[in-house]
């Protein structure tokens, strides 16, 4: 179980949807935030950034969307679950776009963009599986 796991299984205030489900959400988001937050740096890192730009600013929109879907979720006195749906349709949208901006570079051999590819392709999972189970 991971820590966000835990603090929901220790919370007087159980969450009303699938736990699983939420656990595995929160946990993505966090990932993702902290993937793209370290791709827009290592973008700025290379010989020729201005060519990153499109990406570094996915990326940190991408992490800031990721960082605040994930807090939201972790809120469960008086959960809104349709704030929360349009959340997570804003990440998972945010993801897709950043995720297939990041796989372009990565193809080209940049080892954090394919890294941050894939923890958007997690996250955006992630919340579809939660919006599925969603009750609003």
């Amino acid at each position: 179980m991971s820590l966000a796991g835990s603090m929901l299984q220790s919370s007087p205030t159980q969450p009303h949807i699938n736990k699983a489900a939420l656990e595995a959400c929160i946990t993505a988001c966090f990932d993702c935030t902290q993937t793209c937050t370290s791709c827009a740096d290592a973008c700025l890192a290379e010989q020729q950034r201005e060519m990153l730009l499109r990406c570094i600013r996915l990326d940190l929109d991408c992490a800031d969307i990721c960082d605040t879907t994930g807090k939201l979720l972790s809120r469960q006195v008086a959960f809104d679950s349709t704030l929360a749906r349009v959340m997570l349709q804003t990440c998972a949208l945010a993801c897709r776009i950043c995720g297939a901006e990041c796989e372009q570079h990565g193809r080209r051999g940049m080892e954090h963009c394919r890294i941050c590819a894939e923890a958007c392709r997690r996250c955006e999972e992630a919340c579809n599986q939660l919006l599925a189970v969603l009750v609003v």
